[in-house]
């Protein structure tokens, strides 16, 4: 009778996300317990589930009752900034908490403090999770993509419920278990990296349309809407096209106008271009995605910049002269084909990134499996993940995206629009470091033969560094300086 009363879970955490995700658990006909430090929002939750349908949410104003109120095995999902405050929270807990209950970090953590904290709870007989949560408080109400990954018993106590609460595709909810240790957090890190260079790509598009085009926002609103029917169809593109219908409240036009022109973050897409330096994977579209963000950041040097170069006779009528003459149906085609093969190596990157540190860590990630659940649910979400998904499937040891035979027709159909629209932006003077990224990523990886010879070359004249030969074996070293002046 006692363990009828108890909820089958708990949520510590009520932020927006913590109780978008309580009242879905709820929502799918799991009791849950919730806690929050500061009270109010323990009362905020309870007084929503009562509004949104009588939800079997319960109360909690401590962390003993909290924790008492949930039925063994426990399992406790954390909802609280990363950092030191989960640290406190797992504190907190974990005093009240038995052997072979279970911790599951659902915010965006650093993989190595979930790796820490794993090897904490088992010093305490307590399993432990890090879940990646991707979806915002909409996916989190409605069905998010989940991400866990840590102990495969404590996936196995709530797989039941995270397969109900995860958004639902065709082929399965958008959750499995990623693999051991930190697994679970830098996938999401690297979902996050790839939403970065989504992101700048979208931005770059508009910016080429709207200031080479000369696309009203009315017109750019019609053409992410039908965009959005075909094989870019994806959750960005289709807020893109939202975005652009949205009048301003205080003033004639639309709000996007308004917009102060600088990109906050939060650090998962420095975390995962850090990572692909150190695994020495090329990511330069995420790179080039980071460094637009570090480059809005500086409004006031870029505006006075503006006011310096053209003082310096940098002619602001680049733009004019180079959109003169656009045909501007080729130019929409033209952009919708570059936007789609610039996300094509923006997504090979970061699944070459998921593969280098899965081999480093042995962890053994499924990049198929990954592809299938951001589906739905997650910020990323677009339809030719399927067609990622299928890729992997075809060949789970593929080297890259790149190279698999349906995505290559596609990316060779397209180079010619790729390469027409990269030209006409450095022509007008615009900016596309996300799209000039992939398309030298595109150009780089595609060559036999590249002039690192002559790098080489340079690295032995300077530090005896030797160079390999094409045409036969070993390691050799010239002394190149000696033998060019000679008998000068």
């Amino acid at each position: 009778m006692e363990s009828a009363a108890l909820s089958r879970i708990g949520l510590a955490g009520l932020a927006v996300m913590g109780q978008n995700l309580a009242l879905n658990i709820a929502d799918k006909g799991f009791p849950i317990s919730v806690y929050n430090r500061t009270t109010s929002k323990v009362d905020e939750t309870l007084d929503r589930a009562t509004v949104e349908g009588n939800l079997p949410v319960s109360g909690q104003y401590s962390p003993r009752d909290f924790v008492l109120s949930i039925q063994r095995p426990r399992s406790v999902i954390i909802l609280v900034k990363a950092g030191s405050p989960v640290d406190q929270t797992i504190s907190a807990l974990s005093e009240y908490m038995e052997p072979g209950d279970c911790i599951i970090d659902g915010g965006n953590e650093w993989y190595q403090n979930t790796e820490r904290r794993i090897a904490e709870a088992e010093k305490k007989g307590l399993l432990y999770l890090g879940m990646g949560v991707s979806g915002g408080e909409e996916g989190a109400r409605n069905g998010p993509s989940l991400m866990p990954g840590g102990s495969f018993q404590a996936y196995n106590n709530v797989k039941d419920i995270l397969e109900k609460v995860a958004a639902q595709v065709e082929d399965g909810p958008c959750v499995t278990y990623i693999g051991e240790g930190g697994s679970g957090n830098f996938v999401k890190m690297v979902h996050n990296g790839i939403e970065y260079g989504d992101m700048q790509l979208i931005s770059e598009a508009y910016d080429v349309l709207k200031n080479v085009g000369g696309l009203s926002n009315d017109e750019l609103a019609e053409i992410f809407t039908e965009w959005n029917r075909g094989e870019l169809e994806s959750f960005l593109v289709e807020i893109t096209s939202d975005i652009f219908r949205v009048k301003d409240e205080f003033g004639d036009g639309e709000l996007v106008d308004k917009i102060l022109d600088k990109t906050g973050m939060k650090g998962t897409g420095k975390w995962t271009v850090q990572q692909a330096a150190e695994l020495s994977v090329a990511a330069p579209t995420i790179a080039a995605s980071l460094d637009c963000r570090y480059l809005s950041g500086l409004k006031e040097e870029r505006e006075n910049a503006a006011k310096v170069l053209e003082e310096a006779g940098l002619k602001e009528d680049v733009v004019g002269s180079a959109s003169s003459g656009v045909d501007k149906k080729r130019l929409i085609d033209d952009v919708r084909q570059a936007l789609y093969a610039s996300k094509i190596c923006s997504y090979a990157q970061g699944m070459n990134l998921l593969r280098a540190k899965s081999v480093e860590k042995e962890w053994n990630l499924n990049l198929g499996e990954m592809a299938r659940i951001w589906k739905g649910g997650c910020i990323i979400r677009a339809v030719f993940l399927d067609r990622i998904k299928k890729a992997y499937q075809r060949n789970p040891n593929l080297a890259s995206l790149v190279v698999d035979p349906d995505f290559a027709k596609e990316m060779v159909q397209r180079q010619a629009a790729w390469r027409r629209v990269v030209g006409l932006a450095i022509s007008a003077g615009i900016s596309t470091p996300g799209m000039c990224a992939s398309l030298a990523y595109f150009d780089t990886y595609r060559r036999a033969r590249l002039p690192a010879n002559l790098v080489q070359a340079q690295r032995d004249l300077f530090g005896a560094h030797t160079y390999e030969r094409t045409d036969r074996s070993g390691a050799y070293h010239t002394e190149w300086t000696k033998l060019a002046r000679k008998g000068n």
